[in-house]
């Protein structure tokens, strides 16, 4: 009892949750799951000042697809110092997360720990072809506003790393993700049917996006991060199946290492709907096969049909971008016939082509807007005029 009183007075008389006083095992080998949802229920049960489930350190916990339900009755803490770890298994047929947190308000996860997916064996399925499903995602938000994620680390995910999905005011700091370079579908932090997220200071190294941006999305900001390997940063794809709604999407002062594409706007030919107000200022690619991409003829597969229509995609800056390219068309702004991009701006921008002399090439198509300072590649395209 002195001890919890002590932890009490230091976490300003919150009560703390610990998930070994639910009779958690901790040994990596029993299933903590039911001992989770009992602590979480308790947690979310107190009407007190912020309580706070504990995950101490110096134990990993097995756990088998956990959905965290709320509504809670006050702001709630969940203090991860300990490691989560998934099935070392092909664990269920299903689509889901290995942990899910639905409709939790004024949620703050935070620590030490570390989320590990055990990925490998699904990665392996998936690239034989000889999976049920590949949509195992490793942290889910859905419906949770105000929420902060912060210092954890998440690592080798099934699919997905951490999904925001209809949350409002969401902050993602300070958080590490790894996965190797060649994992399928490993993106890092995927954004849907969201508004007002920032994400900041984070480190991502997936086989997939670094950060995704999709539809219904709003007031995006990405800044201070590292990403690579990876995919980099999209906004996309769009239009595939639903009207596309983007807006206010800022990326800032972010370094990419080694990926494919560093910020990219991509979209499905035929699609409908809008894009709109990107700011992507003050980058360093090191190594990026193609640092600045907009493309509205996004098909992964190859060999797709042509279609009329498209996203239309305005207003997007590109400022204070300089590095180098893995390819000579180091700049590809690819827009449809039918639905021109508009409102680009390009300024400062300075890329070379790595281990070459000669410079590198900017590729153009349907892009109006204006240029300003010094810009490598040079721009030679009649619909974007200089100042």
């Amino acid at each position: 009892m002195f001890v919890l009183a002590v932890i009490r007075s230091a976490e300003g008389h919150r009560r703390i949750y610990n998930v070994l006083d639910f009779h958690a095992a901790g040994d990596g080998k029993t299933d903590d799951a039911k001992a989770f949802l009992a602590t979480w229920n308790a947690a979310c049960s107190d009407g007190g000042n912020e309580p706070v489930m504990a995950i101490p350190r110096g134990r990993a916990f097995l756990l088998s697809q956990v959905s965290f339900d709320g509504p809670c009755k006050s702001p709630i803490k969940i203090k991860l110092d300990g490691k989560i770890v998934a099935p070392k298994v092909i664990w269920t047929k299903k689509q889901g997360n290995l942990l899910t947190f639905f409709d939790v308000d004024h949620l703050t996860l935070d620590g030490n720990g570390e989320i590990d997916g055990q990925g490998a064996i699904w990665w392996d399925c998936y690239n034989k072809k000889s999976c049920c499903v590949h949509v195992i995602q490793l942290l889910g938000f859905a419906r949770c506003n105000n929420l902060v994620v912060r210092r954890i680390h998440l690592k080798d995910s099934a699919d997905k790393h951490m999904t925001l999905f209809q949350c409002s005011q969401s902050l993602v700091d300070n958080v590490s993700i790894t996965a190797p370079a060649d994992s399928p579908n490993t993106d890092g932090i995927t954004v849907s049917s969201s508004n007002n997220t920032y994400i900041s200071n984070c480190s991502i190294q997936t086989g997939d996006d670094c950060v995704s941006v999709l539809s219904n999305t709003k007031n995006v900001t990405v800044t201070h991060s590292r990403c690579g390997p990876g995919h980099g940063i999209s906004v996309g794809s769009l239009g595939k199946s639903e009207t596309a709604m983007v807006e206010q999407i800022t990326v800032s002062n972010c370094s990419f290492f080694g990926t494919m594409t560093g910020v990219r706007i991509k979209s499905w030919q035929g699609g409908k709907g809008y894009a709109k107000g990107f700011i992507f200022e003050s980058l360093n690619m090191t190594e990026v096969q193609y640092p600045i991409v907009i493309d509205q003829f996004y098909c992964p597969q190859g060999n797709c049909p042509t279609k009329p229509g498209g996203v239309a995609i305005s207003d997007a800056k590109f400022i204070n971008i300089q590095g180098t390219s893995t390819e000579q068309d180091a700049v590809k702004l690819m827009c449809s016939q039918s639905v021109h991009c508009e409102g680009i701006y390009l300024s400062n921008i300075h890329l070379s082509w790595m281990n070459h002399t000669s410079p590198t090439n900017a590729e153009i198509l349907n892009a109006h807007g204006t240029t300003e300072g010094m810009l490598v590649p040079q721009y030679c395209s009649p619909t974007l005029s200089s100042y």
